[in-house]
């Protein structure tokens, strides 16, 4: 059996805990690995490490951070088909998926190359007789990223690139269902010339994240992830007075207008809800449909579903492969099983579908569903599902149609599909989402500007990645000066004054 372990210091590391866990292939439910479980001492180990290596990166030039970051970014691209091969491999998603995640990552490692220019200070001369002010952006020091499993390489290159380049060190923890990616990266960073102990990753599960929530030379966290989770994650790490960005869950709307191209609309709706089999926070979750485009446009996305070829992630021709563990899929098809007795309409449920592909058989697959009538007050519409389900809900004007959307507790993406330019317009204007999308599914932005949603999907004021990456993983100074004439020094105790 296979053992997936910590990368502490450049090197791997065992776990002393003695506690370890299996790491399945979605796609045969067989065991394929055993990834250890961090003890404290671990993590205590990590930090210590990642301590000890903060001096030094901190005083490395920005140039020759620059050219590791460069480095990095050259073997990341080098390797994307081995990093997602371990994705496909342990996450379940399709290869061209995986390899859709890791370029998406690599545009922060490209965005963190320009940390020379990203990390420029300001300068006032004269601002008083004699004195300038200036300001700096220093490191924090040791900080953490506790990643999620549906994205094992992409959400780490958001946090981990910007974070080094800024001159912090950086523990990552993983999720314990696809850990292996990170210790790939891990040897990226090597390879890149990137220092041991500046880069660090702690294999595990509660007791890791709480050890780094709570050890006090952890200066900041960075988490994606669900909703609860996410709460729990920021009260604690802030009332142990660190930096927390905690990113959670989401129920992303799709609003469709009359005027809209209903073709356009069905395919953006299929793809973005069943994409990675609905396992991604920026999935489509509910469509609503404004007047009378609901029932053409329930039509056109129920027409498309028995051609989606679902299956092993790394055959050729699967489009969506199976979700994380049994337990997920099984809740999963819990949200479409209670659908009908609450009032929706089931036009297409994925528990009924067979696969072709005898490969299947012991995997965690389930098929495509998707409700009609879905509305607030049912658990398909209430709840995040996490899965490759897309509920219908019906509206009859726009402005019905924003207040569904500012009304749920979720404001991580939003899109609306129109011919409209006003109405777009207006959308964006009105809308309670940190993200939007103008006849775009999946409005996630490009790596120089940032990610972070509204409302229960961000706790926090830091979003994540892009500008404000750079100034999560930084604290300014600011630095008054002067160079006095010794003949013109006195005492003076008032309040100094700029003029």
């Amino acid at each position: 059996m296979r053992q997936i372990d910590h990368w502490i210091g450049g090197a791997e590391v065992a776990s002393t805990s003695g506690r370890r866990t299996p790491v399945f292939n979605p796609a045969t439910g067989l065991i394929q690995a055993e990834v250890g479980m961090a003890s404290n001492e671990d993590v205590d180990t990590a930090v210590a490490v990642a301590g000890d290596a903060f001096g030094d990166w901190r005083s490395t030039s920005l140039s020759a951070r620059s050219e590791i970051m460069f480095a990095f970014r050259h073997l990341v691209e080098a390797h994307t088909d081995d990093l997602a091969s371990l994705v496909t491999a342990e996450h379940g998603k399709v290869h061209s998926d995986a390899v859709g995640e890791v370029t998406r990552g690599l545009e922060n490692v490209e965005f963190a190359c320009g940390i020379p220019n990203l990390l420029k200070g300001g300068f006032s001369e004269q601002v008083s007789t004699g004195i300038d002010v200036h300001s700096i952006r220093q490191p924090l020091g040791v900080v953490a990223g506790v990643t999620p499993f549906n994205f094992p390489v992409m959400v780490p290159l958001w946090m981990l690139a910007n974070a080094i380049a800024c001159g912090n060190t950086f523990i990552l923890k993983p999720s314990e269902k696809d850990p292996s990616a990170a210790l790939l990266l891990g040897e990226l960073l090597a390879k890149a010339g990137l220092p041991a102990g500046v880069f660090n990753v702690v294999q595990g599960d509660k007791v890791a994240v709480d050890g780094l929530l709570d050890h006090p030379d952890v200066r900041a966290v960075s988490f994606v992830g669900s909703t609860p989770v996410a709460r729990s994650i920021y009260s604690r790490g802030t009332a142990n007075g660190k930096r927390v960005q905690a990113l959670g869950g989401a129920k992303n709307h799709m609003l469709v207008l009359p005027d809209a191209d209903v073709d356009l609309a069905a395919d953006a709706a299929v793809s973005a809800a069943y994409g990675s089999a609905g396992e991604r926070c920026m999935a489509v979750s509910v469509v609503v449909a404004v007047g009378a485009v609901a029932d053409p446009l329930v039509d056109a996305i129920a027409s498309r579903l028995p051609k989606l070829i679902i299956g092993p992630g790394n055959e050729a021709d699967s489009e969506m492969g199976p979700l994380i563990t049994a337990e997920h899929r099984d809740r999963v098809a819990g949200y479409v099983g209670g659908a009908g007795s609450q009032g929706a309409t089931v036009v297409v449920d994925g528990r009924e579908q067979h696969f072709d592909s005898p490969t299947c058989e012991g995997g965690f697959f389930l098929g495509v569903s998707l409700l009609d009538h879905v509305a607030p007050g049912m658990a398909a519409y209430d709840e995040e599902i996490f899965g490759p389900v897309l509920s219908v809900a019906r509206v009859d004007t726009y402005d019905e149609g924003l207040r569904l959307i500012n009304a749920n507790p979720y404001g991580n993406g939003t899109a609306i599909f129109t011919r409209d330019g006003g109405a777009a317009r207006q959308f964006q204007f009105d809308v309670e989402v940190g993200m939007v999308g103008v006849n775009v599914p999946v409005p996630v932005p490009v790596a120089y500007y940032s990610f972070g949603g509204w409302k229960e999907s961000l706790f926090g004021d830091a979003h994540m990645y892009g500008p404000a990456g750079i100034d999560f993983y930084t604290r300014t100074k600011v630095v008054t000066s002067r160079w006095p004439d010794p003949a013109t020094s006195a005492i003076d105790l008032g309040f100094p004054r700029t003029r």
